[in-house]
This record gives C-alpha cells, sequence and structure tokens, in this order.
C-alpha cells in the first residue's frame, strides 16, 4: 500500500521505528510524492535543523526538486548569511519576503498580525507563484504541544496537499542525520537554541518544549507564526484559486 494514503498510527511509528527505518520511510514518501506530484511538488524550508535535513531528504530522491525559503526584516544575521550560503549553493531555493510597511515593534504589540504580513503572506505567493501542489515541510509531531494532531500527508487546504516526511523523528534523530550526512546547519544551534525564528521572538530557555523559546511572554508563546494554521490557497488578492 502506498505510504501517502495510510493509516498507520503516528505515536506506535515515532516509538517503535528505529532510524534507518524512519529515514527510509521519509525518502518513501518523498519519491511517491515527487511520482505522483512531479514539479508541484515544492520544499518549504525555513532554514531550522528540520527543514534542512527534508531538503537534504528531497535532493536525494530527485535533486530537480525545487524549495522555497521565507525571510523576514527580523531575521539573525547569522540566518540571513545561511540562507544566502544555501542559496548560492542551491538556486533552485526561492526566496520570498513581505517588504509592507508595519508599525514600529508589531511584533510585540500584535504577533499574530505580524507573522501573517511578513510569513503567511510570502507563503501564499510561493505557492501561487511556484504553481505549488504538494508542499513539503519539516513538522514533527514531538516538537512541541502544537504539532501533535498533524498527519504525515494532509489537505487542509483543497487543491494543496502538505506532506510531513519527518514527522515522526524525534529531535535526537534530527541532530543524528545531520551528523551522519554532513548536513550544514544555521551556527546559531551552536549557541543552544533548538528552534528558530526572528530575533525580536526567538530566545535560549532550558524547557523540555524544544518550541519554548518562541514569542516568550505573548500569547503566542510556543505556538506557531499561522504558516501551519492559516489556508495558503489564495491568490495575491486574498481570492481563492
Amino acid at each position: 500500500m502506498s505510504l501517502l494514503k495510510n493509516q498507520d498510527d503516528l505515536k506506535v511509528l515515532v516509538e517503535t521505528l528505529n532510524f534507518k527505518e524512519k529515514v527510509e520511510r521519509s525518502l518513501q514518501l518523498i519519491d511517491e510524492a515527487y511520482r505522483q506530484y512531479a514539479d508541484g511538488l515544492v520544499v518549504a524550508n525555513s532554514l531550522g535543523k528540520d527543514s534542512v535535513v527534508v531538503w537534504d531528504l528531497a535532493k536525494k530522491v530527485n535533486p530537480k526538486i525545487q524549495g522555497f525559503i521565507v525571510t523576514t526584516r527580523f531575521k539573525p544575521k547569522e540566518t540571513i548569511d545561511f540562507m544566502n550560503q544555501e542559496v548560492a549553493r542551491y538556486p533552485e531555493l526561492k526566496v520570498y519576503k513581505s517588504d509592507i510597511p508595519i508599525p514600529d515593534r508589531l511584533y510585540e504589540t500584535d504577533p499574530d498580525r505580524c507573522c501573517d504580513i511578513l510569513k503567511v503572506e510570502p507563503v501564499k505567493r510561493a505557492v501561487y507563484r511556484m504553481g505549488v501542489t504538494c508542499w513539503v515541510t519539516g513538522l514533527r509531531c514531538t516538537e512541541g504541544r502544537t504539532r501533535t494532531d498533524y498527519k504525515e500527508v494532509e489537505e487542509r487546504d483543497r487543491g494543496l496537499v502538505k506532506l510531513n516526511p519527518i514527522l515522526i523523528w524525534k529531535e535526537r534523530e534530527v541532530w543524528q542525520y545531520l551528523a551522519l550526512y554532513g548536513v550544514k546547519v544555521n551556527p546559531l544551534y551552536a549557541e543552544g537554541y533548538r528552534s528558530l525564528g526572528c530575533a525580536p521572538c526567538t530566545k535560549i530557555t532550558n524547557e523540555d518544549n524544544e518550541r519554548s523559546g518562541r514569542w516568550i511572554g505573548t500569547s503566542k508563546c510556543g505556538g506557531e507564526c499561522g504558516i501551519h494554521t492559516r489556508p495558503l490557497k489564495t491568490n495575491l488578492d486574498g481570492d481563492g484559486i
């Protein structure tokens, strides 16, 4: 049976599959999806540890697979430098951003709105302009409280399938893959960060939750920017496509 149609218990897979089996499953998911969606399959690369694993897996499946990066005016210099290195190495990675003026310190007064403008809208533009029918993410169900109800294959927007090929990986398995295959990562991880975002909204913490350092002191603490919770299949005017 195709993995794209599996109904497996993800909690069981998280605990019972070994590292090798998880890597093979991830590769099979991407391979099956690429055979079905061809150039409509595009990787969303956040430049975080999980995304670079997925990007490396995708390139193993087929070097022609494309991706997109969404950056913001508040990304740390280390992330921007890492992004430029990755784009120079992989010109098939397209960069999207929003230059819309926003109020000063909007990330403090209305972080949801800030993320909508700077992150969600550019993702919508990427999906529209790149003709994405299957977007591949680095989501993991063990990553935090807001990521426990996802599936390996989803269609939350009609006509836009989301593939989460490393959903059942644990954090240590991500680092195991990065070390074994020599995949470069954002240098901020060496400083103690476990989840990376915009500079004002990302801190180093001692909490068990990987995403606990995101949006500290706001209603979004440890939560989501909106990319994985908002409809994305819209054109630039906001109408359905």
